[in-house]
């Protein structure tokens, strides 16, 4: 359980009344001093010189105003001056920590006035020592109060910032999580829409055929309920020390999502150039995610064809191409202003520095293309690409 704070006005009036009792306390001395002793008058102008701090969180002004003319009051009765100067000394300080330096300014103005006014009253026979004094306590108030607006002003903008990373977070993971359910359910239902037709078609003439398409349709629903359920897991995990999650898939699944895609109808192949290595998972889930959507608009939009998939592992990028021989309506497979497929791999593309390339090929058929840099260090010198060319 958090421990209750303060409140301001509660710490304010305790600071007040301490002032108070400290000034009446140093008003038993006046006697001693050579000043006359405190009496009901005296003490009423001391508690008016004091008590009224515990309201400067809220009106620092009147506060400064009221504690300054109970603080001249009592100077001009012949009282001993030092008794009245805490509660002005606080109320400036105050006045400056909320205030603009030129009110702040002038506060400071009048109280060293009053500090002058004190001692013209008294006669004393050091005034220079009083100017100074007054000019130095005033000063260091004043810039120690505009210390602390500043260091406010500064707290408050680092909280709204933080405030606005936290929004811009929660919307690029709304967004990543928007593009993670299109890829799954899309992939997955147009598998599974593909299979049904087939069996539907040869339900009487071909019943192998038939139960064949309704296991694949069984397994490809299993592993979309799996991967949503996964998602959902991860919506809900608040606990630092939950279950780790099931991992992200990566190019080392990739012959699993290609049996998939033959099972829907669509034969498709894959060739692999260069010495495979494990990447950064990001770059992993985005070709993973490019060729799983390039896949499954093949299957949807590029009727009878033949697919095939080109992985390349160069030294410092990763290149993958999806291309298909169909004969499909092109204007099919480019998405709307409301589609999310396309979108969403330039998006991925973007967001690792990649740059994607999509469209009809000149001998027939269509073809996406993405180049991914495999390191932080390229990355980092191609600055943010262009995802569209």
């Amino acid at each position: 359980m958090r421990p209750r704070t303060p409140r301001p006005l509660v710490v304010d009036t305790l600071i007040a009344v301490a002032m108070a009792v400290v000034a009446v306390l140093l008003g038993q001395e006046s006697g001693s001093q050579g000043w006359p002793a405190l009496d009901a008058r005296a003490y009423v102008l001391v508690a008016l010189a004091h008590l009224p701090v515990a309201l400067r969180g809220r009106r620092p002004l009147a506060v400064f105003a009221v504690v300054e003319a109970a603080a001249v009051v009592y100077i001009g009765l012949g009282y001993w001056p030092v008794v009245a100067t805490f509660g002005s000394m606080l109320a400036l300080y105050t006045v400056a920590s909320v205030r603009p330096v030129r009110t702040a300014l002038a506060c400071a103005a009048c109280l060293t006035a009053v500090w002058v006014y004190a001692g013209v009253v008294s006669r004393t026979p050091s005034m220079p020592s009083v100017v100074g004094q007054a000019l130095l306590y005033c000063s260091v108030l004043v810039w120690f109060g505009h210390l602390a607006r500043r260091s406010a002003e500064l707290t408050r903008r680092l909280r709204a910032e933080q405030a606005e990373r936290a929004r811009r977070a929660v919307a690029e993971e709304r967004g990543r999580i928007a593009r993670e359910l299109h890829d799954v359910v899309a992939h997955h239902m147009s598998v599974i829409s593909v299979q049904a037709g087939l069996a539907r078609f040869v339900f009487d003439s071909d019943p192998g055929t038939a139960r064949g398409a309704l296991g694949t349709i069984a397994d490809t629903s299993g592993e979309a309920l799996e991967e949503l359920r996964r998602m959902l897991r991860v919506l809900r995990e608040e606990d630092p020390e939950a279950p780790r999650r099931a991992p992200m898939p990566t190019l080392a699944r990739l012959g699993e999502l290609l049996a998939r895609v033959r099972s829907g109808g669509l034969p498709v192949d894959l060739d692999v150039e260069g010495t495979q290595r494990p990447l950064p998972p990001g770059v992993e889930l985005c070709a993973y995610r490019v060729v799983q959507e390039a896949l499954t608009n093949a299957l949807k939009h590029a009727g009878p064809a033949r697919a095939h998939v080109r992985l390349r592992y160069g030294a410092h990028e990763l290149t993958v191409r999806v291309t298909d021989d169909g004969e499909g309506a092109i204007p099919a497979r480019v998405p709307t202003a409301g589609g999310h497929g396309l979108i969403g791999m330039r998006e991925r593309a973007r967001l690792y520095g990649g740059t994607i390339s999509a469209g009809p090929r000149p001998e027939g058929g269509y073809e996406v293309r993405l180049t991914l840099p495999t390191s932080a260090a390229e990355r980092g010198r191609r600055g943010a690409p262009e995802a569209e060319r």
